[in-house]
């Protein structure tokens, strides 16, 4: 089977690329491994209830941002975003407090959470709300890094806005640089701030560059969202429509290998198929990337993609809870934080993720249920042998349903189904190398100019999702699925959306 345009993975990035191309008129062929769309932002189902595999929280639904320019580009109607006044509920060790869409209100709640700072967060956000205004106005045109052809060197320049001269002594910064800047270095703030980050950048203040932090503390107020029915539905919308246009979307199709012959690629799938193509997209992570590759491609491609498959990422351990409604607290968040350690630790069930279904929300639970997925950051070496995982899996588990109790006191009286999703299953579910979450940290030496490329320096060869810029969350994968597209409409001297 020939085609335009092969995409490894039906994950948001290459669905988002392959809705857009299929527009344009492209022969696109989809393959995922797995029986759902969405990837790491797809579901699963245990009886009548749904679970959202990974990710919950929407990001770039508001009026410009991200997904809603996108979603406007392709003219599919998503109505069912419902914005968060209060983002998140944060259970600390010294108490509780709420992370507020309003920026007022959100300084509001820090400064009776911790007086003693108050005047220092204040001076610390309005530095950091700065930064990462400018960054927006940066981004604003889709700008693709690091730039790596003349057309990516020409859409950065054409970008630049009067105040991006400003953002240059921050480029060799990191978020904790402005944190000990304002006073805040030993200050329990900092917990706080690591929380955020780990889960949008993958690192804490200490390594996360100061452009990238900046930009994810400053989007939590453009606009947070509770998608009905789980994030999924964004995946099956963009399936939906670049079936529309004409794609063949193939799920449990895996692919095994990718090498080029006479000029076309060639994909072999884990039944021996060989699908060919002009060009091949990848979404899957630089890791299982590689191990598709045969050594030619892998030459030419440079030792970028090598050097950042050997840095170490963060696994996940999600338990999947569908718990009776009447258990839950009155008026609890639907997304809240809990960390338990008074050190600041942000894995191994110190720090944990809760994801609650709305009332009424009828495509995730019945009536009179509710479901609950809870996540926590690990280290893969804990579990590297089967001993340590089947030990480490409950003893894990244990902990976080002690941590979740900060936030819901009755949560074990009230479990109707549990599934535990640790690495192995995550790497079942998504093929993602040892089970990996979050794509490549934002640290100074992964982010912006030191990201990886969606350009392989092959031709043809292309790479998106959370392992190149603009990094994790759906919104940053979805932006890398556009640039893949961009570039090869530019490519076959296409117009382009």
């Amino acid at each position: 089977m020939k085609s335009d345009v092969l995409i490894i993975g039906g994950g948001i990035s290459g669905l988002t690329a392959a809705a857009f191309l299929a527009e344009r008129g492209l022969d696109i062929t989809v393959a995922e491994a797995s029986n759902e769309w969405g990837g790491c932002a797809g579901k699963f189902n245990r009886g009548s209830f749904l679970f959202p595999a990974g990710a919950t929280l929407g990001m770039g639904f508001e009026g410009g941002g991200i997904h809603h320019r996108l979603l406007e580009k392709l003219h599919i109607p998503f109505p069912n975003a419902k914005p968060l006044s209060t983002v998140m509920g944060i259970h600390t060790p010294p108490g509780y407090l709420e992370y507020k869409q309003d920026r007022q209100q959100h300084l509001n709640s820090l400064s009776e959470a911790f007086p003693e700072s108050a005047a220092r967060i204040r001076s610390f956000y309005k530095e950091i709300w700065k930064i990462g205004a400018e960054v927006k106005k940066l981004l604003g045109t889709l700008p693709a890094l690091p730039p790596s052809a003349f057309m990516d060197i020409a859409d950065l320049m054409a970008s630049l806005k009067p105040g991006t001269l400003t953002l240059l002594p921050y480029l060799a910064k990191t978020v904790g640089h402005l944190v000990k800047k304002h006073g805040l270095h030993e200050d329990p703030f900092v917990q706080l701030l690591d929380a955020q980050l780990i889960d949008s950048m993958q690192t804490d203040s200490a390594g996360c560059s100061a452009i990238m932090g900046a930009y994810a503390l400053t989007i939590y107020h453009e606009g947070a969202f509770y998608i009905e029915g789980g994030l999924n539905q964004l995946g099956e919308a963009m399936a939906i429509s670049a079936e529309k246009y004409g794609a063949v979307l193939k799920k449990r199709t895996w692919i095994k290998s990718v090498r080029k012959h006479n000029g076309l690629f060639e994909a072999e799938d884990q039944k021996g198929r060989i699908l060919t193509a002009d060009h091949v997209v990848s979404t899957v992570p630089v890791q299982n990337f590689l191990e598709l590759l045969n050594e030619p491609l892998i030459r030419k491609m440079g030792r970028s993609y090598v050097q950042k498959a050997e840095k170490k990422q963060w696994g996940t351990m999600t338990l999947y809870l569908a718990i009776r409604e009447e258990i839950i607290p009155e008026n609890a968040p639907l997304f809240q934080q809990v960390l338990t350690d008074k050190n600041g630790a942000m894995a191994e069930g110190a720090h944990l993720f809760l994801s609650l279904s709305a009332p009424g929300d009828l495509i995730r639970a019945p009536k009179g249920f509710r479901t609950l997925n809870v996540s926590t950051h690990t280290d893969l070496s804990l579990w590297d042998t089967k001993e340590k995982y089947d030990t480490y899996k409950k003893t894990l588990r244990d902990r976080m349903i002690s941590g979740v109790k900060e936030a819901i006191p009755r949560i074990e009286e009230g479990i109707e189904k549990e599934e535990i999703g640790a690495p192995k299953a995550w790497e079942r579910f998504t093929k993602r190398k040892n089970g990996m979450v979050g794509g490549i940290p934002q640290t100074l030496e992964h982010a912006l100019f030191n990201s990886l490329s969606h350009r392989t320096g092959v031709k043809g060869l292309w790479v998106c999702g959370d392992s190149v810029f603009p990094g994790a969350g759906t919104a940053g994968v979805s932006v890398s699925g556009y640039h893949v597209y961009r570039s090869i409409m530019r490519m076959m001297r296409k117009k382009y959306l």
